[in-house]
């Protein structure tokens, strides 16, 4: 197969350098649901995607303003050698649902920031922001749509204790601090299923050329 034959496969919007009417879609879904594995299959798809919650990990540990409120309502312990102290953190927080709402607080504005701004850089038919508290940190209001992605929470709990090498209980714990996966979706346009029994990435395909159409409009 010649360079001008792999052309052919090629999508057509490919082609296009701006688009008057590009989409800005949200990415949401539980601990272990999956959509960072949705995110990428966006990705392969030539669809630009920003990954608040990485974002917020690096500006956790590069906004001296952040650090100083985070230390000041968190103390000295917050940090070690200019980095987050994440376990301790998390010792905190995952423990005490105000004290998370607190650091929540304290970090979205930042983060919701960074997003617009690489936002409005983008010039496909559609971008994502791929976050976990989209409706939490009423970054929605900022997104013509968002997609939730759904799975049992059994499923859910296997996942996230595989990945974080976490036990039943600290997961369980975590998501009982999240917001209810039902009320979630019910604030999502479009819901994509990863129960490991319907296939996902047919389900990514024909969302992927609905928003393209919906971009055309």
């Amino acid at each position: 197969m010649g360079l001008g034959d792999t052309q052919l496969l090629i999508p057509n919007y490919f082609y296009k350098t701006t688009w008057m009417n590009m989409l800005k879609i949200g990415l949401t879904g539980g601990i272990g649901s999956g959509k960072s594995t949705v995110a990428q299959v966006f990705e392969i798809l030539g669809i630009p995607v920003f990954y608040a919650d990485d974002e917020a990990k690096k500006i956790y540990d590069e906004n001296e303003e952040l650090k100083n409120l985070v230390i000041k309502h968190f103390g000295n312990e917050s940090y070690t050698a200019g980095k987050l102290n994440r376990s301790y953190i998390s010792s905190v927080v995952f423990n005490d649902k105000e004290k998370l709402d607190l650091l929540n607080s304290l970090i979205h504005p930042a983060t919701m920031k960074l997003g617009e701004e690489w936002m409005n850089k983008q010039t496909s038919p559609y971008a994502i922001h791929e976050a976990a508290l989209i409706f939490e940190a009423s970054v929605n209001t900022r997104l013509d749509y968002v997609i939730g992605v759904s799975a049992p929470e059994e499923l859910r709990i296997e996942r996230a204790m595989k990945r974080n090498n976490a036990s039943r209980a600290d997961v369980s714990k975590r998501i009982s601090l999240q917001m209810n996966e039902e009320e979630k979706l019910k604030g999502c346009d479009f819901v994509l299923v990863n129960d490991e029994q319907q296939l996902l990435i047919p389900q990514v395909l024909a969302l992927h050329d609905k928003l393209i159409a919906l971009a055309n409009v």
